[in-house]
């Protein structure tokens, strides 16, 4: 029987240094992974990738960060070559990797949406196309998308829009990688208690959303909680390895498919 549990695994987590990255980096050691990879963008998450790495060897894993910019595929296929040499083969592949605009069409640039396709569209196809290649039979593999895939709005069509064909290419990816025994899933989170959010929001729009989700009553800001998505990345890439090929919207009832 194949064992699905995290005990022992060894995961790469994109965009893994801070936020809801870094929360699934840390609660990953805690389940007993034996070496995770987290991959940061910027200097300016540096800090926050050294931290992060402290928690996951204070759990008892061993850990690299590996910087890049994963919009272009040689970027992508650095970063899984330099796993595999640094830390071994993952079992566990998440792409937590998103960038938001929130602007009507008629106001976004062509460099806009250039940069928004590049990050939230072509950076996930060649995570899973390298996770294809590069993660072990029987892994996991996960992408963060967005809610507002199931949301009737305006402003963000350069963002849910962009993340929209990750739908696609995660079936795609499920039907292929499926003969190896290999999940893949996306999961879309609603509106985030992270710094993420609120450059992109004003005022208004952030009162909105803190009452927009059917349990946002229960929730001490009012948005999604990354320490109640975390679970659910648990839950995907171990026992839940049966769900494959889905998109799954964690947010407490803010919009549904």
């Amino acid at each position: 029987m194949t064992d699905h549990s995290i005990r022992g695994k060894v995961a790469l987590i994109a965009g893994g240094a801070k936020n809801l990255g870094g929360l699934i980096a840390r609660d990953l050691a805690a389940q007993g992974a034996v070496a995770i990879a987290i991959h940061y963008n910027s200097d300016a998450s540096h800090a926050d990738a050294e931290k992060t790495l402290s928690a996951i060897r204070d759990a008892g894993a061993r850990a690299v960060a590996l910087q890049g910019d994963l919009t272009t595929a040689g970027g992508v296929e650095r970063l899984f070559a330099d796993t595999v040499a640094m830390v071994g083969r993952p079992d566990i592949a998440i792409n937590t990797v998103g960038k938001v605009l929130k602007k009507p069409i008629t106001d976004i640039s062509e460099a806009e949406y250039d940069e928004m396709a590049a990050v939230n569209s072509k950076a996930a196809f060649f995570f899973l196309k390298e996770a294809g290649k590069h993660v072990n039979d029987n892994g996991k593999v996960v992408t963060l998308v967005t809610s507002l895939l199931g949301a009737f709005t305006p402003f963000y069509a350069s963002y849910a829009g962009t993340k929209a064909p990750v739908e696609h290419f995660t079936r795609a990816a499920a039907k292929e990688f499926g003969a190896r025994g290999i999940s893949v899933t996306a999961v879309g989170p609603g509106p985030m208690d992270t710094p993420f959010f609120y450059p992109a929001e004003g005022e208004d729009a952030v009162a909105y959303h803190k009452t927009a989700a059917a349990l946002s009553p229960f929730s001490k800001t009012g948005l999604t909680d990354i320490q109640d998505v975390v679970p659910f990345i648990r839950h995907l890439v171990s026992d839940g390895w049966w769900i494959t090929g889905q998109t799954i919207l964690v947010n407490g009832g803010y919009t549904t498919k």
